[in-house]
């Protein structure tokens, strides 16, 4: 027997979109779907929702103001709609309010549920723009990740699409806020918007207290600010250890890239090679004519970034770094009151020629920065201007003397420190077998095209050097992995290219003529010696 619904036929609004929505309800992952409701009517959809999606279990909550019951016609339509919702015998849940205060009701009940969120949820209540865009974002913070949403009246045709009185405009604005968090299921030119969310839930902004450090920072929206520095030589790599590090946060993530000449292709590049995740954000930082490494060369460029970042802590990455381990407990890592947390240079780790640190001397290609704090202290230019061995390393070592922590190996496994079989005693004091197992951040220092005499010099095997170089790493247990990494990079496939092989034949012919040249000049050398 069907129950005695009460509708008025002439306000059948609905009932053409049954077929498409039950097409739909096979995104609908939950046995007992929650569906959510805004603009009840008469509620022929809320009905339909409780008996076809909810059929074996679930509840729907709807929300409308019914006139604030201040007018008959206001208390008529709570009154059908309090009647149909009983007829389905399923569980339901009427909020007699304009949809904001209702949605933010919604919004302090689920922070607290134990399976907070909804599956399905209907957007039909006010046309106006800015109220539909509203309606979107508080609803959207109630949808669980795969909720299916659908926006009535997209393609209403009272109003003109683009004015503040029609639905399509604040719509519009919430999609486009929300791109790449979302599938479209609906078709162009379709009546409503339908769209699938992909991304997590997050209602966190509504917690009035949480457990543990990583719960806060999802709450405040606080996150992981990483540094990098990049010109167009080392746009490739760069992309490597990007990717690679946001991989390896947990939650909010932005990355900074000093721009110190990359072109508009190697810009798009890096923004290829990050993942498209709601997380995740960069910033292109542009070099300034009166920036150090603008005067001089981009081995200064990190002093730059120092001054520019506009961020208070950031953990700044050479880009010549892989990330193979979660960086969190580096980035809570406890400065003690230090400006920097770096660690020691596994080939000098007490200094070198007349940069001589007994406490300990620093590689620059990994740093934690305290930059609050850093700035009320950064070297003047003038005080940078004398010739060193490691330039701005060596600079950092002398500035920041007594104002550094010491972090461990694994946070900036550097080449000779991760597979030299040679040690040395300075090597064997600082560090011990442990600390090359298994590094969390990998460091390939050395050249990118070492010289002819470095790869024949048997005293120094296996040279230093980057994968990409022509030489490559030699023996170093970690090329194959960062091959792996930029495989997953706007780069694909750059190994194989007939580009790349003829760039490095060439390298490799012009290293090899200057290698001749050289052997030559001291062949030459030599016999002149010998004939004295």
């Amino acid at each position: 027997m069907t129950p005695d619904y009460h509708f008025t036929s002439t306000q059948d609004w609905f009932s053409g979109h049954i077929a498409e929505w039950q097409t739909l309800f096979r995104h609908v992952q939950s046995q007992s779907p929650r569906v959510l409701e805004i603009g009840a009517w008469e509620g022929r959809s809320a009905v339909f929702l409780l008996t076809e999606l909810c059929k074996d279990g679930g509840e729907l909550v709807t929300i409308d103001h019914f006139d604030m019951m201040q007018t008959a016609d206001g208390r008529a339509r709570h009154e059908k709609v309090l009647h149909n919702l009983r007829l389905t015998n399923k569980k339901f849940r009427i909020l007699e309010q304009f949809s904001v205060p209702g949605l933010m009701q919604l919004l302090y009940e689920e922070v607290v549920a134990a399976e907070p969120g909804y599956d399905w949820i209907y957007v039909d209540g006010s046309h106006r723009a800015d109220d539909t865009f509203l309606d979107g974002e508080l609803t959207w913070r109630l949808a669980r990740e795969g909720a299916v949403i659908v926006f009535d009246d997209y393609e209403w045709e009272k109003e003109a699409g683009d004015n503040a009185e029609h639905p399509k405009r604040g719509i519009d604005g919430f999609l486009q806020l929300h791109d790449g968090e979302y599938e479209r299921l609906s078709g162009p030119g379709d009546y409503q918007m339908i769209i699938r969310k992909v991304v997590e839930m997050r209602i966190g902004f509504l917690l009035d207290g949480v457990g543990d450090r990583r719960a806060l920072e999802d709450v405040l929206g606080y996150g992981v600010n990483l540094a990098i520095v990049a010109d167009t030589e080392y746009a490739m790599p760069a992309s490597v250890a990007i990717r690679s590090a946001v991989k390896n946060v947990a939650g909010r993530c932005t990355v900074y890239v000093y721009d110190c000449g990359l072109t508009e292709e190697d810009r798009s590049r890096i923004t290829h090679s990050i993942p498209k995740e709601s997380r995740i954000t960069h910033v292109f930082i542009p070099q300034r004519d009166d920036d150090l490494s603008s005067k001089t060369s981009p081995t200064w460029a990190k002093l730059d970034l120092m001054k520019r970042l506009p961020v208070e802590r950031a953990l700044y990455l050479d880009s010549d770094t892989l990330v193979r381990g979660p960086l969190l407990p580096l980035w809570n890592t406890d400065l003690q009151g230090g400006s920097l947390g770096a660690v020691l240079d596994v080939g000098f780790p007490k200094g070198h020629g007349s940069i001589v640190e007994e406490e300990g001397y620093f590689n620059a290609g990994v740093l934690l920065l305290d930059l609050a704090k850093i700035r009320l202290r950064l070297p003047r230019i003038s005080q940078l201007t004398s010739e060193t061995t490691f330039k701005d390393q060596d600079h950092l070592n002398v500035h920041f003397e007594h104002d550094w922590t010491s972090l461990p190996l694994r946070y900036n496994a550097q080449g000779l420190g991760t597979y030299a079989k040679i040690s040395t005693p300075e090597r064997d004091a600082a560090f011990s077998a442990a600390d090359f197992e298994d590094p969390v951040i990998v460091h390939f220092t050395g050249p990118v095209h070492p010289s002819m005499a470095v790869v024949l010099n048997p005293w120094v095997q296996p040279y230093t050097a980057k994968p990409w170089g022509y030489a490559g790493a030699p023996g170093h247990p970690y090329t194959g992995e960062w091959w792996d990494a930029l495989e997953e990079t706007a780069w694909k496939g750059v190994r194989e290219s007939e580009d790349f092989q003829k760039c490095s034949a060439r390298i490799m012919a012009r290293v090899r003529g200057e290698g001749e040249k050289e052997f030559e000049r001291l062949f030459v050398t030599s016999r002149q010696l010998k004939s004295k």
